[in-house]
């Protein structure tokens, strides 16, 4: 099979080769790591102690893993931990947040590329987060004699549909993962209906209930609270959005601005390498900004028009962290064909969150939010002005909305800790069968 697919992969990157050259020579992406990538020529690790490989695709699955690794670490401080990344932001960030770690890029799921980097990490364990069904990978890391764990798995119905079309070639491969660890039962039920097995199963829960923020005092939100203008009375932030998104959240906000002149508008943009086309639409409506990276400069734009510039965020990693700044919320995503974003953050921190009708990503967490009156589906820019005036004006629906949405979240907590067993467990056996095979 691997010759097969070597030469699927090799097809695909040359049909994609003018894009690919396009984004390095004017976005400035795809430039590192493809001595990783394509030669799987990651840094090799050096110590004979237990290995656990996890790989995660972006900058949300990055941050997913913290409290995981730090109950492995916990559970025993040998093992040794490695993470692979698919992003140059994902990269980025692991590398700024596990600084003792080996991170490197994901290799491409060409068979040399896969076997070189397993030669060089030597794992025990691979765990692949949420949805990562790379067949060379996962075939060849069981024939190097490591375990494969999906954690945090998810599977969407569309998803579930595009994979049931090669389920003669998608049931081998899930057959070789050890354990499937899923988000919930609709999830499980649709690795069965792929070919998985009902013991490669556990319906675990999502661990991006554990990883959200409680703590709305924490220090970081704190520090970024502090960064505020004094006249900044009612925060609005509109997180991981899309362009189309974004102009909708700042019609809204013009539209509020004189009626409420403390509200604080901060916009948190998916990607912030598009900040510079988002603060020329500001300028256009005649609003004044400030770019996160130059607080210390002032106010950007026309002219100052209110006390409280729009706040763009044009760093990446601290969404968490503004949304304990929050009074209210919009997650992004979720009105075009991405699928939505994590809305779990927001809800955890007790604050009245909305989020657009496209939202298949998280739709068993959307229906959970739902079902208690715990958010609010807007469909356009009306729904949304709405949505922010009532949050203003109405403090009672807004503190009692919030708190249903925190108190779920504190319902769903634990699968960090099932997540952690079944990871413990499936190396012991790793191990224990490398003990007798000596």
């Amino acid at each position: 099979m691997s010759w097969l697919l070597n030469i699927i992969y090799a097809v695909c990157l040359l049909a994609l080769s003018p894009w690919l050259l396009w984004r390095y020579l004017f976005r400035n992406k795809g430039r590192r790591g493809w001595s990783h990538k394509l030669l799987g020529r990651v840094p090799p690790r050096r110590s004979e102690a237990k290995c656990i490989w996890i790989h995660a695709v972006s900058v949300g699955e990055v941050n997913l893993l913290k409290p995981l690794i730090a109950g492995i670490h916990e559970a025993d401080a040998s093992i040794e931990i490695v993470i692979s990344t698919s992003t140059e932001t994902g990269y980025d960030l692991a590398k700024n947040k596990y600084l003792k770690l080996n991170v490197f890029f994901c290799p491409m799921d060409f068979s040399w590329a896969v076997r070189q980097t397993l030669s060089r990490i030597k794992p025990d364990l691979l765990v692949l987060t949420e949805l990562e069904l790379w067949p060379n990978l996962i075939l060849n890391t069981r024939y190097f004699g490591a375990k494969v764990m999906i954690a945090n798995a998810r599977l969407s119905e569309s998803s579930c549909r595009g994979y049931r079309c090669f389920r003669f070639l998608m049931e081998p491969i899930l057959r070789s993962v050890n354990l499937v660890a899923t988000q919930n039962e609709e999830y499980a039920n649709r690795f069965k209906a792929l070919g998985c097995r009902a013991d490669q199963i556990s319906n675990t829960g999502s661990i991006k209930f554990d990883n959200a923020g409680l703590d709305r005092s924490n220090p970081r939100s704190m520090e970024l609270a502090g960064l505020l203008p004094d006249t900044a009375g009612f925060v609005f932030v509109a997180g991981s959005t899309q362009f189309e998104e974004d102009a909708l959240v700042i019609e809204s906000y013009n539209r509020l601005i004189s009626e409420h002149p403390d509200l604080q508008l901060i916009l948190v943009p998916r990607h912030p390498d598009r900040c510079d086309r988002l603060t020329r639409q500001i300028a256009q409506q005649g609003l004044p900004y400030r770019l996160r990276s130059r607080l210390n400069e002032p106010p950007d734009g026309p002219h100052q028009r209110q006390s409280n510039p729009i706040l763009v965020v044009d760093v990446i990693g601290e969404l968490g962290a503004w949304w304990g700044v929050a009074d209210a919320g919009y997650v992004g995503g979720s009105m075009g064909s991405r699928g939505g974003q994590n809305m779990i953050e927001p809800a955890a921190f007790g604050i009245p969150v909305s989020f657009g009708p496209q939202t298949e990503n998280f739709r068993h967490v959307v229906q959970q939010l739902l079902n208690r009156d715990a958010a609010v589906v807007v469909s356009n820019q009306a729904e949304l002005e709405s949505f922010m005036r009532r949050s203003i004006t109405d403090s009672a629906w807004a503190e009692s909305t919030g708190n249903r949405a925190r108190q779920l979240v504190l319902d769903q907590q634990g699968a960090t800790r099932r997540t952690l067993d079944c990871v413990l467990a499936l190396l012991n056996c790793t191990l224990d069968a490398a003990r007798r095979a000596a």
